[in-house]
């Protein structure tokens, strides 16, 4: 009988303990008890993916803890057992729990009553955490109302939240015209601001409700796909209000980009691969794209064992790419029998060229039609066709692999990004900035940081405390000088 690889068995333990809580490996303390190769492999993983070992000098439990479980690992939580999430409702409470940084922003915007009566729309994907954006600013006093696109919703969240007294125009059987009509419903409530992902809506909104744009203090974006547009349409003198640019904010950037998405989308792929009985570990990988998702995901693929190279076109990214251990290269020459994922957020990025070379095929983030592979295709598992004439395996239908077999990024990412949104959110409709996509404050990121450090018990060296810039206090509608934007 042949033993099991540990560094396989490891895989799997980790990815299981992602699938159960939805939550994040990097910035986790772990702890490891045996002395196997099993055990040594699962620490060896944790490291690679970004958990520091848990001392003896540590008070309380480690953030993640592994012991041998029969033929297995069981994995505890904060010194306890992982529990049953149950339903759409537990699974929102459970993302509530690991949500501090959210709800210590969502609780100074109710002490200050700066959103106390405003309409708030939320447009982004619809799961435990963005369920509980609305609650937390329902909770502020916001009157809340929600949207998703049929492909990004979880059905069981959105009844549940509809159980929960907030408005959502979503439904995940929705299709062509009565997509758009929801679409066009939710934006008709009326809003006085626009959370979007994607500018989807925001876009939406310019097209077929220009009246109700003229009466929004502003949106907040975000992505980076959805930046894009927005910028465009404000150098052609397209865009009506003004939107704050949410995704370019470091908080978000470095932390949902960069280990959010590289790991969900990471995690996703092994997952669906393993499902149909292939292995990621020494499977030759191409990263498309060396942004803040390219580079989270190759280096969690790394992690997971695949023999991962970039593509890139920027040479400052591609010499980046280089600098981190990759080889790099043109995606034709580099995706023979190769497992490729496109990480540019551009449509047409893997074309019938590159898919014909390719063993498997994944989009980390994205936007449609980023793979544009026009050819029949035969299910062969779950979330997995293969092309007809390539015979390449096709993940997640070609869309965000994360989103579409997973559920989206770990909490404790999305906590950070939505305690962005909330002090964003504060930001403009303190500042009513004018038309056109304005960047936050750098005094914002500092305060997400702060608080984030606070809940995790940690601090930032005193001496540099000292010599940075003052906070700023968004929520008194004091002025600043100019040295000190808010």
């Amino acid at each position: 009988m042949t033993a099991p690889d540990p560094h396989r068995a490891a895989s799997a333990a980790v990815r299981a303990f992602a699938r159960d809580t939805n939550l994040l490996v990097a910035g986790r303390t772990s702890r490891v008890r045996g002395t196997t190769q099993e055990a040594a492999a699962l620490r060896e993983l944790l490291a690679r993916l970004g958990s520091r070992a848990f001392t003896a000098d540590e008070s309380g439990a480690p953030g993640v803890e592994f012991e041998a479980a029969g033929t297995g690992w069981r994995a505890l939580v904060d010194g306890a057992p992982i529990p049953d999430r149950g339903d759409a409702a537990g699974r929102i409470d459970f993302a509530g729990r690991h949500m501090p940084v959210s709800r210590a922003l969502a609780g100074e915007l109710a002490d200050s009553g700066i959103v106390r009566g405003l309409r708030v729309g939320i447009a982004m994907v619809l799961e435990p955490k963005t369920a509980q954006l609305a609650l937390l600013l329902r909770g502020a006093g916001a009157d809340v109302a929600v949207y998703a696109h049929p492909d990004e919703t979880d059905q069981e969240v959105a009844e549940a939240l509809r159980a929960l007294g907030v408005p959502v125009d979503a439904d995940a059987a929705l299709s062509g015209g009565a997509e758009r009509a929801a679409a066009e419903a939710f934006l008709r409530r009326g809003f006085d601001v626009l959370l979007d992902d994607g500018s989807h809506l925001i876009r939406l909104a310019h097209e077929s409700a220009p009246d109700e744009v003229d009466r929004w203090i502003g949106a907040n974006e975000e992505t980076t796909s959805g930046l894009t547009p927005l910028r465009a349409m404000h150098e052609a003198g397209a865009l009506a209000c003004p939107v704050i640019a949410v995704n370019d904010a470091a908080m978000k950037t470095d932390f949902d980009n960069l280990h959010g998405t590289g790991q969900s989308c990471a995690f996703a792929i092994a997952d669906l691969l393993e499902g149909v009985g292939a292995d990621i570990a020494a499977q030759p990988a191409l990263v498309i794209g060396y942004g803040p998702v390219g580079q989270g995901t190759a280096r969690r693929l790394a992690a997971l064992g695949a023999d991962v190279r970039v593509a890139e076109t920027d040479p400052v990214r591609a010499l980046r790419a280089i600098h981190d251990g990759f080889r790099t290269g043109r995606a034709a020459e580099l995706a023979d029998g190769a497992l490729v994922v496109s990480a540019t957020g551009a449509p047409d990025t893997i074309g019938s060229d590159i898919a014909s070379r390719a063993f498997a095929i994944a989009v980390a983030g994205g936007v449609p039609g980023e793979v544009s592979v026009d050819e029949p295709r035969e299910p062969v598992g779950a979330h997995v066709e293969r092309l007809a004439s390539s015979g390449a395996l096709l993940l997640a239908g070609g869309g965000c692999v994360n989103i579409i077999a997973a559920e989206g990024n770990p909490i404790e990412i999305m906590d950070y990004s939505f305690a962005v949104q909330l002090a964003g959110l504060a930001h403009l409709v303190r500042t009513r900035p004018g038309i056109g996509v304005h960047p936050l404050p750098r005094e914002i990121d500092e305060r997400v940081a702060r608080t984030a450090l606070a809940a995790r018990g940690a601090r930032v060296d005193e001496a540099e405390a000292a010599a940075s810039p003052a906070d700023s206090d968004w929520r008194s509608p004091r002025s600043r000088s100019a040295g000190g934007a808010a």
